[in-house]
């Protein structure tokens, strides 16, 4: 349950008689303790203009973060079947380091990139399109330290000549994506064959850290079955701490209920991989690069909603025209006027992930947490 804190406005914006506010409960009915997840809370718009500081239960000032859609958000610990309280009180809080921060490179023929403290990805903009190289599906990279360091690989490479597909301290690019799903795109598919979405047509950003970062990509018209221009709309986010992005797509302009599925490429034929069906996600460990260790992928889609988790592969001449194996695929039906969500993401074996079965544990628990949100509530 999501309370609008409407209410308290006034009393942050026009003073009371006490700093204190509210009191928040972050409650967990799982069975799993939560660790630094991020929460979050309908506020009134004219908390864009109020001073307030967030303090655990002992007293110990929290970062928050306000978001486009009016929403305070911060990461919150709670053990398994327990509830936290934190304090909302009027004053000016601590400057909050930013965690989480992308951009559009237009020099860099108009790449979307975005990290965490965990990962970074990217998507392609319409300068590479025109370009006519192809390249679908989003693309990770691989990161090992906490701060930020996308801005200055696009730096380094394109001022310096010193490469991001090499890992020079902190981490490289070394996942491949060509004209796939890469690491987790969704499509719609007719007669069991994707329609790939290409690179995004239009962007805006929307939050830019410093806890959560938000963007929204509008896609070139597509033709699916006789409608013939249907144009997709993604709404990205990142969060501080997290592995996976989270993404509500639409599709404006189609008339019936049509096949989609999210999926992650497939470099080779292993068995590295895991897809559940009833638990609504699917997992896949990339080959081990020589160099630069193994990348993990996984998309989960909550709700109950996938009809199948299956790898599907190319053929033969399919596998030389697209550099990979084939997909890993989580299928589901897409309704007209709708919205789709699911999440998808990767981590690394060199920050956090030494083995793969220690990232399919981790998607595993996550699927359990997206079906079992923590709630915030006001108590008091």
């Amino acid at each position: 349950m999501k309370l609008i804190l409407s209410f308290l406005c006034a009393a942050i914006l026009f003073g009371c008689t006490s700093n204190k506010i509210a009191t928040l409960a972050v409650q967990n009915v799982s069975t799993e303790p939560r660790d630094n997840e991020m929460v979050e809370i309908n506020v009134d718009p004219q908390w864009t203009t109020a001073s307030f500081t967030l303090t655990d239960s002992t007293g110990k000032e929290i970062p928050y973060q306000l978001t486009y859609n009016n929403k305070l958000i911060f990461q919150a610990s709670v053990p398994a079947r327990s509830e936290m309280r934190y304090q909302l009180k009027a004053g000016v809080p601590q400057k909050v380091d930013t965690i989480v921060t992308g951009n559009q490179y237009p020099e860099r023929v108009d790449d979307i990139a975005w990290e965490n403290d965990r990962i970074a990805f990217r998507t392609y903009g319409p300068a590479l399109q025109a370009s006519g190289e192809k390249a679908y599906g989003y693309d990770v990279w691989a990161k090992r330290v906490s701060h930020p360091v996308v801005a200055e690989r696009y730096r380094l490479e394109l001022k310096e000549g010193i490469t991001y597909h090499k890992d020079n301290g902190n981490g490289c690019d070394f996942y491949k994506v060509g004209p796939t799903l890469g690491a987790g795109t969704a499509a719609l598919m007719v007669a069991d064959t994707l329609v790939y979405p290409y690179c995004y047509d239009t962007f805006e950003i929307l939050d830019n850290g410093p806890l959560r970062f938000t963007v929204k990509l509008t896609y070139h018209p597509l033709k699916i079955n006789t409608d013939t221009a249907v144009v997709e709309t993604r709404l990205l986010s990142l969060d501080a701490g997290a592995q996976l992005n989270k993404v509500i797509v639409s599709y404006h302009g189609l008339s019936a209920a049509t096949p989609l599925a999210a999926g992650i490429v497939l470099h080779d034929t292993t068995t590295n991989f895991q897809a559940d069906t009833d638990r609504g996600y699917i997992a896949y460990a990339d080959p081990v690069d020589r160099d630069n260790g193994q990348l993990y992928l996984a998309a989960i889609l909550p709700g109950g909603e996938v009809k199948s988790a299956q790898p599907v592969y190319f053929s033969a001449q399919e596998q030389k025209t697209r550099g990979a194996n084939g997909h890993l695929l989580a299928c589901t039906t897409y309704q007209p006027d709708s919205s789709f969500t699911y999440y998808w993401g990767a981590g690394w074996s060199k920050w956090g992930f030494a083995t793969q079965d220690d990232w399919f544990n981790f998607v595993r628990k996550e699927s359990a947490k997206k079906a079992e949100p923590m709630m915030v509530i006001v108590v008091e």
